[in-house]
């Protein structure tokens, strides 16, 4: 049977991970004793604090307007909000002119990226990567210029420089790291906006988990910079800060000029942002500084609990552990894939193979792919880690 044509990108493009990763549970039964602990996907499974949900269902109620389309870059309160309290947190002067919101960071990175590179360009990408990330320049027939990381996965700016060409158009990073959890130096993000700056290409900085890095304070001095907006583009999500996953609210920090090019994408994807989403992303901002803080210090505890339990894992080595997410090389002679597949059978554990976020052998990958897993450990508490860690122990494969 011949159906309708697909792109041909599209069919080259690796199915979604964590969708993939739920099929290896499709029918499998776990003993009431030993239930399925589910560390693949990071993101909240808990509702907003009820106060806020209590906000979006006022809005939802009374205010008429939070039915219909609105700004296409984003409601001018929540830019302003925005823009006023990075601008503090950061150092640096951050105006609502440069701020849009995005219905997800998914959709803030999509756009930007369709706004600097198309078919036939190139950008630099650190290994491993995030997954969407990926299947985006994939989709689009950009071509990822990868920049390996060694066992600290700290990418190198020297390195990523000998990777620019022609046709490179933007650095890619993401700090905190997902899959990774390292949190990269302000040091190295500034050798990047260096290099960046030099060649003339934008540097993409995801900070998706910036509220749950560990260092008080400024993690970088970039937005300091009273040009800032010359190469750096900013991304952000309200997912995991105020457990908004279902009402897609993210956002782009940006020059005006590339947020005039950011609209065209947006209205022509989904015209505007969730209103919903961004009242209750306002309200939070606006009211929720201190639970938030509580939210932060919870995530580290766990970050906490979960190194001080691999140091009892012969053969395991923690390579990254930090927001959302452990990166760990594993000690069986098998790829990761075939490893995270087994641990469902045989530990009751659902974690995410390196194989999802970096080019195996056969794809000219250094190894780090099938050696290695990614634990998204946020939804485990400290008993739950332990059970982790108990459950890893006794693995034979």
């Amino acid at each position: 049977m011949v159906g309708t044509p697909i792109n041909p990108r599209y069919a080259r493009t690796i199915a979604p991970p964590v969708m993939e990763a739920r099929r290896w549970i499709d029918g499998v039964s776990f003993p009431e004793d030993r239930p399925l602990i589910n560390l693949s996907q990071a993101a909240p499974v808990s509702p907003p604090p009820e106060p806020l949900r209590e906000a979006m269902a006022e809005a939802l109620l009374n205010r008429p307007e939070s039915h219909l389309y609105g700004p296409v870059l984003g409601l001018p309160e929540l830019r302003a909000e925005l823009a006023g309290q990075w601008s503090t947190a950061y150092g640096g002067t951050i105006r609502p002119d440069q701020v849009a919101v995005t219905a997800g960071c998914n959709q803030a990175f999509t756009a930007t990226l369709s706004t600097i590179a198309g078919a036939g360009d190139a950008v630099i990408l650190p290994t491993p990567w995030y997954f969407n990330h990926k299947m985006w320049l994939d989709m689009e027939g950009v071509e990822a210029r990868l920049l390996a990381t060694g066992d600290d996965l700290i990418p190198d700016p020297e390195a990523a420089a000998a990777l620019v060409c022609a046709r490179t158009r933007a650095i890619i990073l993401v700090s905190p790291n997902n899959p990774g959890g390292v949190e990269y130096p302000a040091p190295v993000l500034r050798a990047f906006r260096d290099l960046a700056k030099r060649h003339g290409l934008a540097l993409i900085l995801d900070e998706t988990y910036r509220d749950f890095h560990s260092q008080t304070g400024a993690p970088h001095d970039l937005f300091a910079d009273p040009d800032w907006d010359e190469t750096l583009i900013h991304l952000y999500s309200f997912s995991k800060a105020y457990r908004l996953t279902g009402h897609r609210v993210g956002a782009v920090m940006a020059s005006p000029a590339r947020l005039v090019e950011v609209e065209k994408f947006l209205d022509t994807v989904a015209i505007c942002p969730p209103q919903i989403g961004q009242i209750g992303a306002l309200w939070g901002m606006r009211n929720l500084g201190g639970w938030l803080a509580g939210e932060r210090m919870e995530i580290l505890r766990r970050r906490d609990a979960l190194i001080a339990g691999f140091q009892r894992l012969p053969g395991w080595q923690l390579m990254g552990c930090g927001a959302y997410f452990a990166y760990a090389r594993h000690p069986f002679d098998l790829p990761s894939d075939a490893v995270a597949q087994a641990l469902v059978g045989k530990a009751g554990i659902l974690v995410l193979p390196g194989t999802m976020f970096g080019p195996t052998r056969a794809e000219g990958g250094d190894g780090q792919a099938e050696a290695s897993l990614r634990i998204a450990f946020a939804n485990a508490d400290a008993e739950g880690l332990a059970q982790v860690v108990d459950r890893l122990a006794g693995v034979t494969l």
